[in-house]
């Protein structure tokens, strides 16, 4: 059944690598999330609401770094490779910077199964209004594209996909943490409505892999 994806196309550097050998484990979680919205919220419909304030504070602050580190990774080794960042052709060498190239696009396919946590505290703190369908697609459809993004094409155009994605996500996680300390805080994000407003429409086009 795994023919179907073209196992002369997949990248032979990452077959190895932690749930990059098969799309079923990342099938799973992707089964487990959506299960987890359908009766996450029932279970928590007779029960009180967690209040989590700074376990959001050191989540998100830990996810910014994340993608904070991603981002300038890939930024610095598209550099020191002289890419292309609008059409570029994947290299496939034990090439020192395309190797971390690939790294870091595997913690970017990773960081997207660490941000199903979004969801779970949206169920936990009984804010299922903000369980839109944009929200699920979102996290859904990103997980399941950048599994075939590491697995086939972790580098060439991907690069910039996830850069500009990670470079957004610093800025959204940075609001997320601030807001979480509180209205002291609050009060001073005076850009949250605009810059929440455009988050997602930077990432329309990230899922398509060159």
């Amino acid at each position: 059944m795994f023919n179907c994806f073209h196992v002369d196309k997949l990248d032979p550097r990452v077959e190895n690598w932690l749930l990059m050998s098969s799309p079923f484990p990342t099938l799973v979680f992707l089964a487990l999330y959506l299960a987890m919205i359908k009766y996450g919220p029932i279970y928590m419909s007779k029960r009180k609401a967690f209040k989590l304030k700074w376990l959001l504070v050191v989540y998100n602050f830990g996810i910014t770094m994340l993608n904070a580190w991603i981002a300038f990774e890939l930024l610095y080794c598209g550099l020191k490779r002289n890419y292309n960042f609008i059409c570029q052709l994947v290299d496939t060498s034990d090439d020192e910077y395309e190797v971390r190239i690939a790294r870091a696009i595997w913690w970017y396919y990773f960081s997207k199964l660490i941000e199903f946590m979004d969801t779970f505290f949206f169920i936990v703190r009984k804010k299922t209004r903000q369980l839109t369908f944009l929200h699920i697609y979102h996290h859904s459809t990103m997980f399941a594209f950048w599994w075939v993004g590491a697995k086939f094409v972790p580098g060439g155009s991907a690069l910039t996909g996830a850069m500009v994605n990670c470079f957004v996500h610093v800025f959204m996680y940075s609001y997320y943490c601030l807001a979480a300390m509180g209205p002291s805080v609050q009060k001073f994000l005076w850009w949250k409505n605009n810059f929440y407003n455009h988050t997602y429409l930077t990432e329309s086009d990230k899922k398509k892999t060159y």
